[in-house]
């Protein structure tokens, strides 16, 4: 078994305590509330900001081509994904040009840019990993259960449980296994981000965040 897909496995209660989260199951159910998913949008986007700087580091690092281009598509991939939350932010009238991070954002950009500036490229991957893959994994659960025709919510599950989107993850997935040992503390960081994932969720399921 691959090293990406033994810490997604030794993480799965992690996993499954998100897709049971409420913010979760209120995008799967298309009630979370609005103003939930306002907030969410606008950390989101500050945490994708910093989600692509942690991957520009990483193709700066990065020891060969093969990863200077694959880095280089995650992070186009990134920026593609902020396009789409400037979309949800037009529509629902969030303001993104001055969000101020909550707890659990700046908890998570702080792990990511310090793993990413100070340690090797193989940790950094496995910091990074978890957020697609479980966006991958919670996307892909959602859609099939079935999205409602009524869903508000339908656009971020087809995002995220689409082909395209799991290609990337899948990238993101053979670089954790070309350049990461299997070390305690890659162990450390990918386990580190699945929480920082849950914590991200909790701290936006009311809309109170920041």
């Amino acid at each position: 078994m691959s090293l990406a897909k033994t810490l997604w496995e030794e993480n799965a209660d992690i996993a499954r305590a998100a897709l049971e989260h409420r913010f979760v199951r209120g995008l799967g159910d298309g009630d979370l509330p609005l103003g939930s998913f306002q907030e969410y949008v606008a950390q989101d986007a500050f945490f994708l900001e910093a989600f692509g700087r942690a991957y520009a580091l990483a193709l700066a690092h990065s020891p060969d081509h093969a990863g200077l281009h694959d880095f280089a598509q995650l992070l186009a991939g990134t920026l593609e994904e902020l396009e789409l939350h400037g979309k949800y932010a037009e529509r629902w009238g969030v303001e993104l040009g001055d969000v101020v991070p909550g707890e659990a954002t700046l908890a998570y950009t702080d792990f990511l840019l310090a793993t990413a500036a100070l340690r090797g490229v193989g940790e950094t991957c496995a910091a990074m990993t978890p957020c697609m893959r479980l966006y991958a994994f919670l996307g892909q659960s959602l859609a099939d259960e079935g999205i409602g025709e009524s869903n508000a919510y339908a656009e971020w599950i087809e995002t995220y449980s689409a082909p395209d989107f799991e290609a990337l993850v899948s990238t993101l997935e053979d670089l954790l296994d070309r350049y990461a040992a299997d070390t305690p503390a890659v162990h450390a960081a990918y386990r580190r981000a699945m929480n920082l994932e849950l914590a991200f969720f909790e701290d936006n399921a009311d809309g109170t965040s920041g």
